[in-house]
């Protein structure tokens, strides 16, 4: 396999991924209210998404290539350890996570108007910037995911780096309103909120370093379930909850649907 300008669009949809943590720090400076009806259907548009890739997409693939490399029955055990493979590391990944600062904790752009500061700056500041850092953390299996299902196939790889850019917009706001209490800087909080988000395409580039001289179809394969793993686990337990917490079930579900029939019709249809 030869490894030139295909890398570079892959690589350049985790970056388009990473730094749209970016847009929801954004939106808690300039937008006056949050709009909790298109941030629920969008995270559970993420959601429906990262579900129908995995299950549909990622898992089949992976266990029609390694039952012809492997044989049936280890095929099949192994695409179903690799799946839950990848929901363990993330599940740990997220367990690393202080709960009472985890970052996919809900903030309000109506935050940001607050006059009444309880809490010490110092401790707004800690909270802000262990968030940037939990949120990187997260962010980097998640570039790895979307790199590697990028560098098999195009089509699949942007479905998941939209997916992931959609879930990232609320970790933005997460990031960017601790620090800005504590600082009063808007441009200091903007950036950390982009650095955690730089974690993503990091992910590939190491992930890529690492695999390059291991990638065959049996490890894309393994990869690939893997990825399915991780993705089903972001989505039960960050995206759909956070929607939730939103206040609007219905919208998510009408978002979680719609984006399994968007992926439906664009991999199955379109191409």
């Amino acid at each position: 396999m030869k490894y030139d300008l295909d890398v570079l669009i892959p690589f350049g949809l985790t970056i388009f991924a990473g730094l749209s943590t970016g847009i929801g720090s954004a939106l808690s400076f300039f937008a006056k209210r949050t709009n909790t009806g298109l941030l629920s259907f969008s995270l559970g548009f993420s959601a429906g998404v990262m579900v129908y890739v995995s299950f549909v997409e990622l898992f089949y693939k992976a266990r029609d290539i390694l039952t012809v490399e492997l044989g049936e029955k280890q095929g099949n055990a192994a695409v179903i350890i690799a799946f839950f493979l990848g929901i363990c590391f993330i599940g740990i990944i997220d367990r690393l996570v202080p709960s009472f600062e985890n970052p996919h904790e809900i903030r309000m752009v109506e935050d940001m108007a607050l006059n009444n500061i309880k809490e010490h700056h110092n401790r707004l500041l800690r909270m802000g910037l262990i968030s940037a850092l939990a949120i990187g953390i997260h962010n980097f299996p998640e570039g790895i995911a979307t790199f590697i299902a990028g560098l098999k196939d195009t089509a699949l790889g942007t479905s998941v780096a939209i997916a992931i850019a959609i879930h990232n917009i609320p970790e933005g706001i997460a990031v960017s309103i601790p620090i800005f209490y504590a600082t009063g800087n808007r441009k200091k909080a903007f950036w950390y909120s982009m650095l955690s988000g730089i974690a993503e395409p990091v992910g590939a580039l190491i992930g890529f370093m690492v695999l390059v001289h291991f990638l065959n179809d049996v490890v894309f394969a393994l990869l690939f379930s893997f990825v399915a793993g991780i993705m089903v686990f972001v989505a039960l337990d960050e995206l759909l909850p956070s929607a939730h917490e939103y206040g609007e079930h219905h919208l998510c579900i009408y978002g979680l649907v719609l984006g399994m029939a968007v992926m439906a019709i664009s991999l199955n249809v379109l191409m």
